[in-house]
């Protein structure tokens, strides 16, 4: 085809030149660590082992009070002979023991229950707590029973075999507010004698109901605790006239009263030479527990059943030695602290150190079991978060990488494959400007040389593809 004269010829199509490549020219900073990737490996942890030391703070037992207050007895009775032995043990460490004087059991009981008033531990007897009245006691725990208290029966008449033989007559059973008389109540009732009826019930108790007794005042008295001692039961029995009552129903008071427990009281226990008494007699008997409000710190608990060791657990005519302090449950369940001492004794630190030094060692290593637990398995964590950390940087310029591979191995068009190249500028960019740790410096070059391993490829291809259009615009024309 001729062109009109004076016209050139249309000049092929060239092909387009290889663009300029725009690489960064700083390179990555080399850095000893990166504090950013280590805050972040130990940032969760930090805030974890935080969180477990708040909480153990929350939970932590408080240093033990250094005082305790005690309801006992009257002054001179078992209960408050006992409670001086006490205050002068817990005076050993450094713990100091009030002891406030008390009606007996039941006005013990009282205090513990009544929140205004400041009593921690008290003595009282079994059988103090009313039938079904479980739920009022939900603040008080036992630590132990730490006595028998036999319940003797002495009488004037001829030999009886039950309780329900004295009715219709005049009963010593002591003053309101004591053991003896809750004790006295309970078993009459259950023989069918109650007050107000044609038996007499009289507020007397010891010596006074002793020596009423004596004189023939009334017909039988019911002594327990301080009147029920073996020289007072002694010289009652020795008394022309007066008989020890046998609990011949023994068995069946236990059965019916779980407070109850039966005791013997030996043949010869009295006079071994004349043989006094000449039979063994039964006996039933509560115990005293040691009840203390529920909350008492676990290092004064331990500190009271030591006490009670020292003080009740020697043998008499009641007992054998070291028969009590005893976890035995009645109306007041054992507080969880007296149920670990008495299968396994006090804690180690309690046994080898002072008991203040003991207290605050135990409180630190409360503190410290979160830092034990969390902390240090956490700690040998974050070397390893750490490495991912940085090596996860990595790992995503090589996953950029295999989708730009992969792209260029379904054979683009030349402007494809050059805005796959335009990519691979870019990421190399963007490794350019990482901050890496220096002893990453050798993934690090390996890396580049791969980001100009996949350049290479595309560039062949792609100078191989305007090589190609070039010498088909050549053939054309």
């Amino acid at each position: 085809m001729t062109q009109p004269p004076g016209q050139q010829p249309p000049a092929p199509d060239t092909p387009k030149k290889p663009r300029t490549r725009r690489i960064a020219p700083t390179m990555a900073r080399f850095v000893a660590i990166s504090w950013r990737d280590l805050a972040v490996s130990f940032g969760p942890i930090l805030l974890i082992s935080a969180a477990a030391i708040y909480l153990a703070v929350r939970l932590i037992q408080p240093a033990p009070p250094n005082t305790l207050t005690m309801s006992a007895g009257t002054k001179g009775s078992s209960f408050w002979n006992n409670a001086q032995q006490y205050k002068k043990i817990l005076a050993r460490n450094g713990v100091t023991l009030n002891v406030l004087e008390s009606q007996g059991s039941l006005d013990n009981l009282q205090k513990l229950e009544n929140p205004n008033v400041n009593v921690d531990v008290g003595f009282v007897q079994g059988g103090m707590s009313a039938p079904g009245a479980t739920d009022k006691h939900d603040n008080l725990v036992s630590l132990g029973s730490v006595a028998y208290v036999p319940l003797a029966v002495f009488y004037r008449g001829p030999a009886l075999t039950r309780l329900s033989e004295m009715k219709g007559k005049r009963l010593a059973i002591s003053s309101e507010g004591s053991g003896t008389r809750a004790l006295a109540l309970a078993v009459l009732k259950a023989n069918g004698i109650e007050p107000g009826g044609d038996t007499e019930l009289l507020p007397l108790g010891g010596d006074a109901a002793a020596e009423a007794l004596t004189n023939g005042s009334i017909d039988a008295a019911f002594l327990t605790g301080d009147s029920a001692q073996p020289p007072t039961m002694g010289k009652l029995f020795r008394t022309p006239g007066i008989r020890f009552f046998d609990f011949t129903q023994a068995d069946a008071y236990a059965r019916r009263f779980p407070y109850l427990k039966v005791i013997e009281f030996p043949m010869g226990a009295f006079d071994l030479a004349k043989n006094v008494p000449p039979h063994t007699i039964r006996l039933i008997a509560p115990t005293a527990e040691l009840i203390a409000r529920d909350g008492l710190h676990p290092a004064l608990s331990d500190l009271l059943i030591e006490a009670a060791k020292e003080v009740h657990g020697r043998a008499n005519l009641m007992q054998s030695a070291n028969e009590f302090p005893a976890p035995l449950q009645h109306e007041f369940p054992i507080s969880t602290d007296a149920e670990r001492y008495y299968k396994s004794g006090k804690g180690f630190l309690y046994r080898t150190l002072p008991f203040w030094i003991a207290s605050l060692a135990d409180r630190v290593i409360v503190l410290l079991v979160p830092i034990i637990v969390v902390l240090i398995p956490g700690l040998r964590l974050v070397p390893s978060l750490y490495r991912w950390r940085v090596k996860s940087r990595i790992y995503k310029i090589y996953g950029a990488l295999i989708g730009i591979e992969r792209e260029a191995m379904s054979d683009p068009e030349p402007a494809q494959r050059e805005a796959l190249i335009e990519r691979i500028d870019n990421i190399e960019n963007t490794v350019n400007q990482m901050k890496m740790p220096l002893a990453y410096a050798d993934q690090f070059y390996v890396l580049r040389e791969h980001i100009g391993f996949v350049r290479q490829r595309l560039t062949i291809a792609q100078a191989a593809a305007l090589d190609a259009q070039a010498d088909s615009v050549q053939h054309t024309t």
